[in-house]
């Protein structure tokens, strides 16, 4: 099994916990927030449909320069919209992963603001903690904003309190 074959697996599995929560996002509550210093639901909700972009990014990059970058996020206004965001990030990050050599994967990848550079590693390691861990966090964050909600929550690894399976 290549590098890449493991990591598809990994984002396979990752992606259809993923998708579970983002079906039960209520877009309607978009602007609310648990703390002045959090996201805004649809802020959060659409970070985590576009997290897989991080992966296809450190595949088909050298590099990520935050001061170089005209990001602007694209906010969904219906559920439609950010499954179908998160479905296009996340066939795009597994066409990357099918395409990286084990080589590539052992080439470092940087992220920077400018002259700042935050971290430069190779992409082996990169993909499992910024990009994997990084959808996994925020998919708990989400989860919470759920549970604060009274929406119930998806399991994940096995069922939540919400599920009446198993329990």
């Amino acid at each position: 099994m290549t590098i890449s074959e493991m990591f598809l697996e990994e984002l396979k599995q990752e992606a259809a916990i993923t998708r579970k929560i983002l079906e039960r996002v209520p877009l309607e509550k978009g602007d609310w927030k648990p703390h002045v210093k959090n996201f805004s639901l649809l802020q959060l909700a659409t970070h985590v449909a576009e997290l897989p972009t991080y992966l296809s990014t450190t595949i088909n990059t050298d590099e990520l320069d935050f001061a170089a970058s005209n990001y602007k996020p694209e906010y969904p206004t219906t559920s439609k919209e950010l499954l179908a965001t998160f479905e296009k990030n996340l066939k795009n990050a597994q066409e990357a992963l099918k395409n990286c050599s084990d080589e590539k994967m052992q080439k470092n990848w940087t992220m920077r603001s400018g002259d700042t550079i935050f971290f430069s590693n190779p992409r082996v390691s990169v993909i499992p903690g910024m990009c994997l861990n990084h959808m996994v966090h925020h998919r708990a964050q989400l989860g919470v904003y759920l549970r604060l909600l009274d929406v119930p929550v998806p399991g994940s690894y096995g069922p939540s309190a919400d599920d009446k399976a198993g329990m």
